[in-house]
């Protein structure tokens, strides 16, 4: 699901220099550096209550770019991971469907019920 063995998962804030404001990362996943910088394998939104959509996928790719800009991770295989306990968008499951570095994480899933 993500790509790559990890070797740090954490959460945290991405700064958005042209827009003057901080995004929340609610899951971030480091794999293991061999050479160079550090690959990030993952980045993710979770909602409890919420039907996720093509706005969440958007601001995570958006926050991709923003890492990719600093140039201190490479991004070239980094995942995106929608988490929801309410399900998701028929545009989000389209999205997932035409991107394989967009996942859908719902419930069944996350608990292996599948």
């Amino acid at each position: 699901m993500i790509g790559g063995l990890p070797a740090r998962v954490g959460h945290g804030v991405v700064h958005d220099p042209k827009a003057r404001t901080g995004h929340e990362v609610d899951v971030a996943v480091i794999g293991i550096a061999d050479e160079s910088r550090p690959p990030l394998l993952a980045l993710g939104e979770a909602k409890w209550n919420d039907t996720m959509g093509i706005a969440h996928i958007e601001r995570l790719q958006h926050i991709r770019d923003l890492i990719t800009q600093a140039g201190r991770y490479d991004t070239t295989g980094t995942r995106l991971l929608c988490l929801s306990g309410a399900g998701f968008s028929d545009k989000a499951y389209a999205a997932a469907q035409a991107d394989p570095d967009v996942q859908l994480v719902d419930l069944q899933t996350l608990y292996g019920m599948e």
